[in-house]
């Protein structure tokens, strides 16, 4: 027993609740109970930890920045006679400036992980597994990775959803979370990773590689949760393997069926729900144990006045016991009580369960257990929904009616049949709806999807799969085909929806070497949409598709030409000119045998594009104006057109024809707000801020760059928003504003480096930059300019546009104050206060309870706040004082 046990020991048993449940919630022995509640302090910790070297000087540092904000480090080591690590000291002097500047305790000058959606939200409510939920956090505590394990819909992925959420606050550098179920490409793991921690690669040849992750992750403090991994086992432990004996503050949580089996792997396998809480019986008046209670919660979603009564309980408990305890057998076993009473429910799964157990005798009997349970699901639905349960499973990362209309349906599954089939699924829990504006899509759980999908036979899953990237290429062609419109942001919005559908037929198409079609398909998707990169995809990730179908797609066709211009295009963004020189002259030649205008016009605006980046000013406007030429040759393309009109803008801003510039830029502007189009108008509003920059007009720079980002902000376009972070930290330091432009011009440093080279690699950019950062760093000076810059380098781009918007950060409420020391703290103060009480330092309390030290020290200040007192010290004598006056 230690003392955050002992401290759950007695608040447990102030609310009441008796020695045996205490032992039962806390997996320990009566006896182990009974001795904690005779103690008034909490017992000796006697594991070895170390608090800051910089505690002891904590209060001392925060007197020296109050007097002066601005104080160097070199001053502060001096007064208070500094004699250890310099890194040390400026990290602790960084930390009380960052807490300091907002008035209160955080553990980031920014929260990432709080405007980062990669935390699912779940509609229903999280029930039972609290126990599960403090041991996993011991857990992490001690074990820097561990694997959930259990057979499907044990709950696994909903506990480490619901495990980020609550202990995101202990990581200063953020939770990640990245779901691995809808990948199928085992190549596309190390992308996937990459992609979700949004950081840098700095091979521009080919996907990002290990290094990349690691170089990010080296010494960030950071939770990294993979969800999903047993289809990809092989590959995720390679690289978890890697991560940890590469990183040093790096936690790992992984969701399998099947464990990773790598060193220092902490297997924690997740049990079913028990029935009850001890050995109690459930009583409508008591509370109830954990599978009970979620049949219950459950059960009144679908029922709004059902609850357990003396008659049903013991039908409740039977469908519970019968489902042993599985969370997805429960809530598909909810969804019959529509048709069904608990009684008949209980009648029917006993039969059906007993008929089923001998199918698989060398599974797992938990495994068997949810077999029979879809098995029977799968029994009670009609010919006709069993169908679409099995043909919906096509579908990677969610679908919306229509898609299930046109892919799913023929003579057996009439097209006008799919609402009526849908709307069932989704009464039986098969199928779940999401809602997102104005738009409804439905999900299947992973294990669902995998038991339809295990209904095709090999013709169908033929069948459906080319329907699917027939879909997904008609998706991705018509948006392209219309994006200079009204229509583009929804076209966006549709393919950002659809990234993990598009992904899956892509891969699909490139499975069957003998198919020319399917390819050809492939083809289509990434060359007609040259914007992809903006939609959802990452540069990265379409420049692997573009070198995987070209390297398939090998005949001289207009085609293969488009693709080549676009890899020159991407690969010209990420400042890898010297590939991009390759795939744009194997472009030329391939377009003198197909004669296509567009692409020839396009093929000239890229080299023009490389050439300027190259600072061949002379070159880039000789390609340009000629790629200018076709284009008004050729009107079909407006978009292009457009983008080369921002091409030449941006060239004639650096060869100080600015006037030339601001007419191009104009002229798209115009045009794109008389068509109602936002993306190339975000670019042109981009340009007339350059304009204004260049022209020393710093305010009309600020005013248009904002506004450039707010156009773009529906759009995943990193590197546009990169440009257009770049621009206001060099306007912003010309304006005088210097603390802003450290902020900016660090969050750009960290976003080019998402996708590329610094400003394309162009030197006559990064010179442009150094001048304004030189202005910043003299305003500023170099410590506070450093530490500015760091915290723009932590935001995420939903972050760095609410910074620039000027979006306020929502706060919390205070606490109640009270009349006794348990009452005046919330439950998290008082486990923090407890661990004062018994010496600990911060340092320690934080690695307890997986908190972070910020967040430890923001509860201290908080505590002695609350209780009147100045010195740690009194917490101590409060509390003994307090625990004395307690019966036990």
């Amino acid at each position: 027993m230690n003392a955050d046990e002992w401290d759950e020991i007695r608040r447990l048993h102030r609310q009441g609740s008796p020695i045996k449940h205490i032992a039962v919630q806390l997996g320990m022995s009566r006896n182990t109970v009974r001795r904690a509640l005779t103690l008034d302090q909490p017992p000796t910790d006697h594991r070895s930890r170390r608090g800051s070297v910089a505690d002891p000087v904590d209060s001392a540092i925060r007197e020296l920045i109050a007097d002066n904000p601005d104080i160097a480090i070199a001053e502060i080591a001096r007064r208070i006679q500094w004699t250890k690590s310099r890194t040390t000291l400026a990290r602790r002097v960084t930390s009380i400036r960052g807490e300091l500047s907002t008035g209160e305790p955080h553990d980031n000058p920014v929260d990432t992980v709080s405007a980062i959606p990669s935390i699912p939200v779940y509609g229903t409510s999280f029930v039972g597994r609290r126990t599960e939920l403090l041991e996993l956090r011991r857990l992490l505590g001690d074990h820097r990775l561990v694997t959930i394990t259990g057979p499907g819909g044990m709950g696994k992925t909903r506990l480490a959803i619901h495990a980020a959420g609550e202990y995101r606050r202990a990581f200063p550098d953020g939770v990640r979370v990245i779901e691995l179920a809808a990948l199928r490409s085992p190549d596309l793991l190390t992308q996937t990773v990459v992609d979700g921690l949004a950081l840098a690669n700095r091979d521009m040849h080919a996907s990002p590689t290990e290094n990349t992750i690691i170089e990010y992750l080296r010494t960030r403090r950071m939770l990294l949760i993979l969800d999903n991994c047993e289809h990809l086992l092989d590959e995720c432990a390679q690289l978890v393997s890697v991560l940890l004996r590469s990183t040093t503050e790096l936690r790992i949580i992984t969701t399998s069926r099947e464990i990773l089996s790598v060193p220092d792997e902490f297997v924690f396998p997740l049990s079913p729900l028990p029935m009850v809480n001890g050995t109690e019986s459930p009583s409508p008046a008591r509370g109830t144990g954990s599978a009970v209670e979620l049949f219950v919660n459950r059960a009144a979603a679908v029922l709004s006045k059902f609850e357990l009564t003396e008659e049903n309980r013991d039908a409740v408990m039977r469908v519970c016991d019968r489902l042993d305890g599985l969370p997805l057998a429960i809530e598909l076993a909810c969804a019959r009580l529509p048709v069904l009473s608990v009684h008949e429910l209980a009648d029917r799964l006993d039969h059906r369960l007993n008929l089923l157990t001998t199918g698989n005798r060398t599974g797992p009997q938990r495994h068997r257990s949810l077999q029979a349970t879809m098995d029977w699901s799968y029994e009670l639905c009609t010919r006709e929904q069993q169908l679409l349960w099995s043909r919906v499973s096509v579908f990677a990362g969610g679908f919306d009616l229509g898609m299930a209309e046109e892919v799913c349906s023929d003579d057996d599954v009439p097209a006008d049949t799919v609402l009526d089939g849908i709307s069932a699924l989704v009464g039986k829990s098969i199928v779940h709806r999401e809602e997102g504006g104005t738009h409804v899509r439905f999900r299947m759980l992973e294990s669902i999807r995998e038991y339809g999908n295990s209904k095709l036979t090999a013709p169908e899953v033929d069948t459906l799969t080319l329907r699917h990237l027939r879909w997904c290429t008609r998706l991705v062609t018509t948006t392209a085909d219309n994006w200079f419109s009204a229509d583009q942001r929804a076209g966006s919005e549709k393919l950002r929806r659809n990234h993990a559908n598009i992904r899956s037929a892509l891969h699909a198409a490139l499975l069957d070497s003998s198919n020319d079609e399917e390819v050809q398909m492939a083809a289509d998707m990434v060359s007609r949409a040259w914007f992809l990169w903006s939609c959802g995809f990452s540069v990265r990730e379409h420049r692997m598709w573009l070198n995987r179908i070209l390297e398939r797609e090998t005949a001289p066709t207009a085609t293969r030409g488009r693709m080549l211009v676009n890899l020159g295009l991407v690969q010209t963004l990420q400042g890898d000119r010297e590939s991009a020189e390759s795939a744009l002259a194997e472009a030329g030649a391939v377009n003198l045998t197909a004669e296509d205008a567009i692409t020839g016009a396009f093929t000239a605006d890229v080299m023009g594009l490389k050439a300027f980046f190259a600072g061949d000013f002379g070159e880039a406007e000789s390609r340009l104006t000629a790629s200018l030429a076709m284009y008004d040759a050729t009107p079909d393309r407006e978009d292009l057109a457009h983008t080369l009109r921002i091409h030449l803008g941006m060239l004639y801003c650096f060869t100080d024809e600015t006037a030339r510039a601001a007419d191009l830029f104009e002229t798209v502007n115009q045009r794109a707000i008389a068509v109602g189009e936002s993306w190339l108008r975000s670019y042109a509003v981009y340009g007339l801020g350059l304009v204004a920059l260049m022209n020393a007009d710093f305010e009309d720079a600020l005013r248009l760059g904002s506004e450039s980002l707010r156009l773009r902000r529906d759009f995943d376009d990193v590197v546009g928003t990169t440009l257009v972070t770049d621009l206001l930290g060099w306007a912003e330091a010309e304006a005088g504003s210097a603390e802003r432009s450290a902020v900016l011009l660090g969050a750009a440093s960290s976003m080019w480096e998402s996708f590329g080279m610094q400003l394309y690699g162009s030197s006559h950019w990064i010179e442009q930059r150094a001048r304004f950062e030189k202005q910043a760093r003299k305003d500023l000076g170099e410590d506070r300019f450093e530490t500015c810059h760091t915290r723009g380098a932590a935001m995420s781009v939903s972050e760095i546009t609410g910074f620039v918007l000027g979006e306020p950060v929502p706060s919390g409420d205070p606490t109640p104050p009270g009349v006794r020391p348990d009452d005046l703290l919330s439950p998290r103060e008082q486990e923090v206060a407890a661990h004062v009480a018994s010496g600990m330092t911060n340092k320690e309390i934080a690695a307890k309870l997986v908190l972070s030290p910020r967040t430890v020290e923001g509860h201290v200040e908080h505590i002695l706040e609350k209780l009147g007192m100045s010195r740690r010290h009194e917490i101590a004598a409060a509390f003994a004082h307090a625990e004395r006056g307690t019966p036990g």
